[in-house]
């Protein structure tokens, strides 16, 4: 009865206002030269919408085609010589598919399940349920709001509350990214795990550290995804609103993950309102970005914060500091060596278990180069010494419309 009503919901939804993709396909072609690079590039300024933010030469490049610009984009394609295939079919059926609760039967912690992606205001008010069912170790914390007045919202978990001086502490982000849902599923799912698992490993690193966690700190965004565009990744700033060609809601928004107060602007973002990496008008200008770095330096002061975790999709990688550094550059981070060995001992295991295929390292090195994230603001800025960026599942198949059937516990 419940999976029938969420069903209903979720059709009235998109019958609204909600953007419609039907018969998008998403292509997939990788650039050899600095000409093809080029020429993917400058798609963007013809309205297509690259998935893969900072295409570079010999890397897998996806990008989306509206049923009107499939056959200009094709024959373009052949035109300069780039070898396309097609990825995605239809980006609307694989938007269907993620509304629809999965068959699976999986395990629950009060109200909310892991059988499907749920609202902003239905994490919200899981996240005020836990603290009534573990009243001596889960409060509530909201660090602040979005431009449109949503909370950021999350929980803190200490299992020792008020029993400690000086505690370790980690910090968990998801949900920066508006359209990469497995994001906020994966950070619920981590709570949850914290509350109930049993294995001994999980529960030390539970009750070890003070853990402030938040499934979604782009909550305007991320519920924008849910009433009028699946696929919006930024915040919803309309302050820098302008004519953008095809549509010119793409300016209606900065990437958070660009606006963060380290290496602004310098690489991987852009100053155009209408591209998805729009970094904003300045470096930590968003009240989201100023929530999260407000609130990690308000916590560094209460302990000795250990952690910072940052989890977006796709791509099946755990990134390190910093996004725009490579080869030996890496060294700039006084202990990458030990980051690069916790990040690879974590992935073997991961692999062992599941079968699942990670890659670990610097942004530049393994996916591209990037300023204005999160996680290089807390290593570069705050000073945490663990940071990792997980890039979760998958490499391409679906995309950020991951179906519910993939459980957080397969990432």
């Amino acid at each position: 009865m419940y999976a029938t009503i969420s069903l209903i919901l979720n059709v009235l939804i998109l019958t609204s206002a909600y953007k419609s993709y039907e018969n998008y396909k998403v292509y997939k072609v990788i650039p050899e030269s600095d000409t093809q690079l080029q020429i993917l590039t400058d798609l963007k300024k013809s309205g297509f919408d690259l998935w893969t933010d900072v295409p570079m030469i010999e890397k897998d490049v996806r990008i989306m085609v509206s049923p009107s610009q499939e056959n200009d984009f094709v024959d373009y394609m052949k035109s300069v010589g780039l070898d396309i295939a097609v990825a995605i079919t239809n980006v609307q059926s694989l938007i269907n598919d993620q509304l629809k609760p999965s068959t699976t039967q999986r395990s629950s912690l009060g109200s909310l399940t892991w059988t499907e992606y749920h609202t902003l205001d239905k994490i919200h008010a899981w996240l005020d349920e836990l603290e009534t069912m573990y009243p001596n170790i889960v409060s509530t914390v909201t660090i602040g709001n979005g431009t449109e007045g949503r909370a950021i919202k999350g929980v803190i978990i200490d299992y020792k509350s008020g029993q400690r001086e000086n505690p370790l502490i980690g910090m968990i982000e998801g949900g920066i990214h508006a359209r990469e849902w497995i994001s906020p599923a994966t950070v619920t799912g981590i709570i949850k795990e914290f509350l109930t698992s049993d294995n001994t490993d999980v529960r030390f690193v539970a009750e070890t550290f003070v853990w402030h966690i938040f499934p979604v700190v782009n909550p305007d965004g991320y519920a924008y995804t849910f009433t009028n565009n699946r696929m919006w990744r930024k915040n919803r700033n309309t302050l820098y609103s302008t004519t953008c060609g095809t549509d010119d809601d793409l300016s209606n928004g900065i990437d958070l993950n660009r606006n963060f107060d380290y290496v602004w602007n310098t690489v991987g973002a852009s100053s155009n309102p209408c591209d998805q990496t729009f970094a904003g008008p300045s470096a930590g200008s968003e009240p989201e970005t100023q929530a999260i770095m407000n609130y990690v330096q308000k916590i560094k002061g209460t302990g000795n914060m250990i952690y910072y975790i940052a989890f977006h999709s796709y791509s099946q990688m755990v990134l390190i500091p910093y996004s725009h550094v490579g080869g030996a550059d890496v060294l700039q981070v006084e202990n990458y060596g030990d980051l690069y060995e916790i990040a690879q001992r974590g992935l073997d295991k991961l692999t062992e278990k599941y079968g699942t295929q990670y890659v670990a390292g610097t942004s530049l090195d393994i996916l591209y180069a990037v300023t204005g994230s999160s996680f290089d603001w807390a290593k570069g800025v705050a000073k945490i010494p663990i940071v990792y960026l997980f890039e979760l599942r998958d490499v391409g198949d679906y995309g950020f419309l991951l179906p519910p059937e993939s459980n957080y516990s397969q990432q």
